[in-house]
């Protein structure tokens, strides 16, 4: 857990690939992904984070060095169940607005979440290009964590950020400093689809407390789905190293599903 003040800049790798051309059996986009994170206490947190392409098979939309997300965000606690986060900047792909989260525990296995966002589109792979914030995205659902397994199943549908109304669902069994899962999805603009994820935490498991830390990212996460869809029920992070395993929420303060788990970063005191 980050204290006041305190700043970290990480380092990470985003890795796309497809396989969708007789032609050339593979393609890949892979691209470095500096950021930073920036603790300003009482759970508000600034984030950034820039793609810096070193190869692309994707094309020239992809060349270009260009700021992913920036966003400022505040979490709020109302107990042990109820927990909100509110976010408003840059998001990952190409959106920029408003947006809300919220997670509510029933009890130690049985969870409720939703997600609410107002955003406009906003890139910077070809020049600056932006429209208004018009676009309204929607999804609720409900999960259930097996603790004596530590797997967890999860369903949520609405409408996503393509215009698209879905669902998706997902089962994730978690391991130490690793989270392996199934999915499956339907869209009503592209039918089914599913495949796997993988979100696997990366070392050096053991961190400092310092004033400002230089980190690799937490995690690496790998989504396939078999239709090599790109638009299909899909959902923008508000966190640059949001997954799967981690959740939403500040782990300290909400003690349900994996975060009961022993943490996968130990923390050490050092000198200032």
């Amino acid at each position: 857990m980050a204290r006041a003040g305190e700043v970290d800049i990480f380092m990470g790798v985003d890795l796309n690939y497809r396989d969708i051309f007789f032609s050339k059996p593979y393609e890949f986009l892979i691209n470095l992904t500096p950021g930073v994170k920036w603790n300003l206490g009482k759970q508000w947190q600034v984030a950034a984070q820039v793609l810096v392409p070193v190869y692309n098979d994707y094309g020239d939309y992809y060349k270009r060095v260009r700021l992913n997300l920036a966003v400022l965000s505040k979490e709020w606690y109302f107990g042990e169940k109820l927990f909100l986060k509110g976010s408003g900047g840059l998001f990952s792909h190409e959106r920029y607005g408003l947006d809300a989260k919220l997670f509510y525990t029933v009890n130690p296995w049985l969870a409720l979440e939703a997600q609410a966002g107002w955003t406009g589109f906003c890139s910077m792979a070809t020049g600056w290009k932006a429209s208004t914030p018009e676009r309204w995205t929607a999804l609720a659902g409900a999960d259930v964590y097996l603790n004596r397994w530590n797997t967890q199943l999860r369903v949520r549908g609405g409408r996503f950020i393509y215009e698209d109304y879905g669902v998706i669902a997902e089962g994730m069994r978690h391991f130490t400093h690793c989270s392996v899962g199934l999915y499956a999805q339907y869209s009503d603009e592209a039918a089914w689809n599913g495949g796997f994820k993988v979100v696997m935490m990366i070392p050096p498991y053991s961190r400092k407390h310092r004033k400002v830390n230089i980190r690799p990212a937490s995690n690496f996460r790998l989504t396939y789905n078999i239709q090599a869809d790109m638009y299909a029920n899909k959902m923008y992070n508000t966190d640059p190293e949001e997954n799967e395993r981690e959740g939403w929420f500040d782990r300290e303060r909400l003690r349900w599903g994996s975060n009961t788990m022993e943490p996968d970063f130990k923390e050490k005191e050092v000198n200032r």
